[in-house]
């Protein structure tokens, strides 16, 4: 492919960087990233990833824009108030950047259509805000074989790791089942510091771009912790479980399955959407 005069200035910047330059820009324009959940960590993570010029960026949610949402998710705006998240967030990534195709899903990411949804893109970004669909999205990605980059928030702590399926700690390495229920609040329970969001989204997004351009150090079997109150960012070592049940030497989780949300309490790292 080759880029157009107004793509060239467009991205010149990345151009100018030796790590980049013109054929990872190409890489980039190539690259089909799936965001699940374009709530908190969804709405900056699509932003600059739409910006940067990924060439097609998969959106799937089944929520419509609420007012509570608008403090923290950045992609949406007051006159979006009812209108289905991926609509919306679809017409201002192509505000934004008309080279990206941006392709909707508006409905719940499930077992039933976990797989065939990952298998399209290149890598997964985690934007949800519950433990069953985090436990499904870190599953579907590891049966697919695609790095998935997770993030999670609450209060005034984020979180992200990326994980490469075969090849670093999965999240049930580190989590090996959803908590009991009542165990964990939730952001509509803890709240959540609105900016807190734009920090870890655009962290996943920075992970995700350098998997697809093959550069750097992934945040691969490290998690990367960072506290708001004291601006503080912490790395916490992880590694392959033996005993994983999903990835470990005797598997015992060897298809998807969707958590009964009624079993499970809303993720620590919770508050995405």
């Amino acid at each position: 492919m080759e880029f157009s005069d107004e793509q060239v200035t467009r991205y010149s910047r990345h151009i100018l960087l030796p790590e980049v330059g013109g054929k990872g820009q190409k890489k980039i324009a190539k690259s089909r990233i799936l965001i699940v959940g374009a709530g908190g960590l969804g709405s900056p993570a699509a932003f600059y990833l739409a910006a940067a010029g990924v060439g097609t960026i998969g959106l799937i949610d089944s929520d419509a824009v609420d007012l509570s949402n608008l403090q923290r998710q950045v992609i949406h705006q007051t006159t979006d108030l009812g209108r289905p998240k991926v609509l919306s967030a679809k017409e201002k990534i192509n505000a934004l950047n008309p080279d990206v195709e941006v392709v909707t899903y508006e409905d719940r990411f499930t077992s039933k259509n976990a797989l065939e949804l990952v298998a399209k893109y290149d890598v997964v970004i985690d934007g949800v805000d519950n433990f069953p669909a985090k436990f499904l999205i870190n599953d579907a990605c590891f049966f697919a074989d695609k790095p998935l980059v997770h993030g999670g928030i609450l209060r005034f702590d984020g979180r992200v790791t990326t994980i490469v399926p075969r090849k670093s700690a999965c999240y049930r390495c580190v989590f090996k089942h959803p908590p009991p229920p009542g165990l964990v609040a939730s952001c509509q329970e803890a709240g959540v510091i609105g900016v807190l969001a734009g920090i870890i989204g655009t962290i996943q997004a920075t992970e995700a771009l350098k998997l697809v351009l093959g550069i750097g150090r992934p945040l691969t079997d490290r998690m990367l912790d960072f506290d708001a109150r004291r601006t503080a960012f912490r790395e916490i070592r992880t590694r392959k479980n033996p005993h994983c049940p999903l990835c470990g030497e005797h598997p015992t989780i060897t298809e998807l399955f969707d958590h009964e949300p009624e079993t499970c309490a809303v993720n620590v790292t919770s508050g995405a959407s």
